[in-house]
């Protein structure tokens, strides 16, 4: 089954709608970033500390890195608003880079080598802005993003059942309906304290006064304390990131070693920044800069490398809580980086009593508002393909990671669409008056449609003389043009004139023969190019 791209376009339209109207599209204001910020970075605490484990380092170099991180991009990054700090996504990547290095250079070593990998993935990340490569983010097709929310929405929602857990333990009895009660009483805090009053940062509010009634209520539950002491950590108190170069034998091995997952980091990182960044543009009608963004996060893990943290990048709940919370201006990521180090510094007693089940309810809230719930009112009305597509990124970026998700949705999307153009070649035959036998091409010419194209000739029958007309046709690569010419070979083999009319300049300067059969009416070609390399060469020739 197929559908107009409007009414698809229309459809997808209703679904950001339908999803994301718990996000008002406001203008920023010094208050409502300041709030969002202190959100953010309560819930950024458990994040960081969470993911540290993952890629079995300190918390602290996880905190470490979500503030240089946060700090950096929310200063530099292309996207006012959009939150930076230590992610799962380049965490399982860590891990086993840490591994190795301990079992290949001794224990320690992984932690080192580390730092120096977010050294190159820095540089990696700084050209890949240097050299505008953002721009390639608007290549991502809608059912792809719609895939990538999803799996992501369910990512967040299955790393929240972790917390569920006290030393290694799933929770049981009165201590589990201890936790889903403060899930649920977070949850109900933020759906109505906004509908009392828009101005009251629901998130924040949910998460200080449930904590309030877990100290003073002496109610026994899990904790951010209890949640790094289960992990093996101590807590969060500790002094200002000290420069420190990293402690590796730099050499050719080590290089070695380093650069895949310095690029694995680095296009994982960008990914996971750029779509992040695509789907905040779409959340509050705004635009940002692809390739600013590339540049500060590449200076932001390469600082990383070099004050002890584990670097990371663009993180989408996050991201969301700030701008549910009214975070729209680059104050609110600056407050959250500075609210961050100075819990670090100064607030860690506190904040280690905050509840794990306040933080999960603030997750969840951000499921729900992450995952596109419309997908399963629209399966009916766009293209089978885009289902697919919608289905395959969901389920890959659960299995696997965004990047892989990312490139098979764009591959498959791209595929369909080099298939779909290639069934569009179409041919009309007639003959006129005189005997000629005329070709009207219609529809694009390039590598998919190329042998489809051929097949419409019917050389040996034609008459003596031909003539092929791609006024309503676009000729877009090498293929077509190889095409062109087999065919007037064809033609030529058998003693018969071709004419081949409306091409346009740079398409005649690739024709064999082409003084001879193309026919170039000045007034009436097409102004279309194709990408070669001579063809301001030809130009100057025509000059």
């Amino acid at each position: 089954m197929t559908v107009s791209l409007p009414i698809f376009a229309a459809n997808l339209i209703d679904m950001e709608k339908i999803a994301y109207t718990f996000i008002d599209k406001i203008q920023g204001s010094i208050k409502g970033d300041v709030f969002s910020g202190l959100t953010v970075a309560l819930a950024l605490v458990p994040e960081a500390v969470a993911f540290a484990f993952v890629a079995g380092i300190s918390p602290i170099v996880g905190l470490y890195g979500a503030f240089m991180m946060g700090l950096i991009t929310a200063l530099f990054g292309g996207r006012p608003g959009m939150i930076s700090g230590a992610t799962g996504a380049l965490a399982v990547v860590m891990v086993h880079l840490v591994r190795e290095g301990n079992t290949m250079w001794g224990d320690g070593a992984g932690l080192q080598l580390l730092f120096a990998t977010l050294l190159l993935t820095g540089l990696v990340q700084i050209a890949a802005g240097a050299l505008k490569l953002g721009k390639f983010i608007r290549m991502v097709p809608s059912s792809v993003m719609m895939g990538f929310v999803n799996g992501l929405a369910i990512v967040i929602f299955t790393s929240q059942i972790g917390m569920f857990k006290s030393n290694g333990e799933w929770l049981t009895g009165s201590s589990l309906a201890i936790m889903i009660g403060l899930v649920i009483a977070t949850m109900a805090m933020m759906h109505f304290l906004p509908k009392i009053n828009k101005k009251i940062p629901g998130a924040l509010v949910a998460i200080i006064v449930i904590t309030l009634v877990v100290v003073f209520g002496g109610i026994e539950t899990e904790t951010v304390k209890s949640f790094i002491v289960s992990g093996g950590g101590t807590g969060i108190s500790a002094g200002l990131p000290t420069f420190h170069f990293p402690e590796i034998a730099w050499g050719w091995e080590t290089l070695k070693f380093m650069t895949p997952y310095a690029l694995i980091l680095a296009a994982i990182g960008l990914i996971e920044s750029l779509m992040t960044l695509n789907l905040i543009d779409e959340l509050t009608e705004t635009r940002g800069s692809g390739n600013r963004e590339c540049l500060a996060q590449g200076a932001a893990n390469f600082v990383n490398g070099l004050f002890g943290g584990m670097g990371g990048c663009a993180m989408i709940g996050q991201s969301i809580i700030n701008i549910k919370s009214g975070g729209r201006g680059r104050l609110s990521g600056l407050v959250a980086a500075l609210g961050l180090l100075f819990f670090i510094l100064f607030g860690s007693s506190y904040i280690e009593q905050v509840p794990i089940g306040a933080l999960v309810g603030v997750m969840f809230m951000v499921v729900i508002g992450t995952f596109a719930w419309s997908t399963f009112k629209i399966w009916n009305q766009v293209p089978v393909s885009d289902l697919i597509v919608i289905v395959l990124v969901t389920a890959l970026t659960v299995i696997f990671d965004l990047a892989i998700a990312v490139f098979a949705g764009v591959i498959i999307s791209a595929l369909v669409f080099a298939w779909e153009n290639a069934l569009k070649i179409r041919a009309r035959k007639s003959i006129d008056e005189r005997g000629i036998k005329h070709y009207e091409i219609y529809g694009p010419l390039f590598f998919g449609s190329a042998t489809t194209f051929q097949s419409k000739f019917t050389i040996k029958e034609d008459p003596n003389e031909v003539i092929i007309d791609f006024k309503e046709s676009r000729i877009m690569d090498q293929s077509a043009i190889d095409a062109i010419n087999k065919i007037a070979e064809k033609y030529e083999k058998q003693g018969k004139t071709i004419h081949l009319r409306h091409l346009s300049a740079d398409c005649i300067a690739l024709i064999k023969k082409a003084d001879k059969i193309c026919d170039v009416n000045v007034l009436e070609d097409p102004d279309y190019f194709v990408a070669i390399d001579n063809f301001n060469a030809h130009k100057e020739s025509l000059a």
